[in-house]
């Protein structure tokens, strides 16, 4: 008598089914790791351009800049919520070590963080914000930009009048 696996696998329909399966449980981990194709963004901090990717909806705002193993020194990726209230973040799955700048509406700068790769220490803002701004560890501090410091760009003007 045949097992109920040698009798499952058989059946072409089945393994066509498993094989499927298969593959998808595979493809998955590649794909999840592939950057976010995401609109891009010019902010200005004082003198300085920023490259943002636009995380705007749930789904692009939880994936975020999450197995990427490097960013160009002037790239960084803008989280916008819909509305204003405490953001908190945490570095599940992200590799690089970023800085993060919590960002009020008309683009001040409320508070700033850095993150740790792999890290689940939540990051939060100090006050309700929109946006939250993640650059390379560091590059605030390199620049000297800090709490109450204001961004430019799009986002910003829509908001600031």
């Amino acid at each position: 008598m045949p097992s109920l696996t040698m009798t499952m696998l058989s059946r072409p329909a089945t393994l066509a089914t498993l094989l499927a399966l298969l593959l998808a449980l595979v493809a998955a981990p590649a794909r999840a790791q592939q950057p976010q194709q995401l609109p891009m963004v010019t902010l200005t901090a004082g003198m300085h351009n920023v490259q943002a990717q636009l995380a705007a909806s749930p789904d692009q705002r939880q994936i975020g800049l999450m197995y990427r193993r490097e960013m160009p020194s002037n790239e960084g990726m803008l989280f916008v919520f819909e509305d204003t209230s405490r953001q908190c973040f945490w570095m599940r799955n992200t590799l690089l070590p970023l800085s993060i700048a919590f960002v009020a509406d008309d683009g001040t700068i409320v508070n700033l963080a850095d993150m740790k790769p792999l890290s689940e220490d939540s990051h939060c803002s100090s006050k309700p914000v929109r946006y939250a701004l993640e650059m390379n560890v560091g590059w605030f501090a390199k620049r000297g930009i800090g709490p109450g410091f204001k961004l430019g760009g799009p986002p910003f003007a829509k908001r600031s009048s």
